[in-house]
């Protein structure tokens, strides 16, 4: 079996070495294998791992990020679905269309609906960013392309997210509330269509570092649909 797992705190080839040393201490030579730049561990083992072990034989430094990205048994089959893996985001989107549609139920007016599910998915979104706002410009410097030239941009992202939900909701400024969305959201979708065909097994910033998602087609989607939206309502 093949588990991959994220893990925070690595800077250097050293610290590769003195991880993949650390983990093959009990694991055994050649059954682990680490990846500085995606930030992955990589173990192939036979019994069920005890994280708690695992976790304990690193240096403090190191943060091994307890769900899996992916588990595989032999001959590749996942032992969690995507659909398992990305059900939070799933359930969110539920909530802010069905708040969205019920807001707008008695006098229906798709623009002012769209409005509403825009303002609703940047506050909640902002809202589980704020959960480890600490930990959140890491991960989304690994596909965003701002964000990784200027990590002052990572920190700011969730306080602008949370500007830009107030302002749909309040219907103000609604047309600089759009263009600032297709620029932000246009660079996040770049970033993450360029992880996906790149194949890169990472972590998805989306809903900060609460829930541990993995990067996958639902994250461009997610994107997508508030670019078509802010599209829309522009043009």
């Amino acid at each position: 079996m093949k588990t991959i797992y994220t893990i925070e705190g690595m800077t250097c080839g050293g610290c590769v070495a003195s991880v993949t040393e650390k983990l093959e201490s009990f694991l055994g030579e050649g059954n682990v294998k680490v990846a500085l730049k995606e930030k992955t561990v990589t173990i192939n083992h036979k019994d069920q791992l005890d994280f708690g072990l695992l976790q304990n034989a690193l240096a403090p430094k190191y943060t091994l990020l307890k769900n899996a990205i992916k588990n595989e048994v032999a001959g590749g089959v996942p032992e969690d679905s995507k659909w398992k893996q990305l059900r939070p985001l799933f359930l969110i989107f539920f909530y802010l269309f069905s708040t969205a549609f019920l807001l707008n139920r008695t006098a229906w007016d798709t623009s002012e609906a769209m409005l509403d599910f825009m303002g609703l998915f940047y506050i909640v979104f902002a809202f589980f960013k704020f959960l480890d706002l600490k930990g959140f410009p890491e991960s989304f410097a690994m596909y965003d392309p701002l964000a990784k030239r200027l990590r002052l941009y990572g920190w700011v992202y969730p306080f602008l997210e949370t500007a830009l939900g107030l302002m749909f909701l309040m219907r103000f400024q609604v047309q600089a509330a759009l263009w600032i969305t297709v620029f932000i959201l246009g660079l996040t979708t770049f970033g993450v269509t360029r992880t996906l065909l790149d194949k890169k097994k990472i972590r998805c910033a989306c809903l900060g570092t609460a829930l541990k998602l993995p990067m996958t087609e639902a994250t461009f989607i997610e994107n997508a649909i508030m670019l078509l939206m802010a599209f829309w309502m522009l043009f």
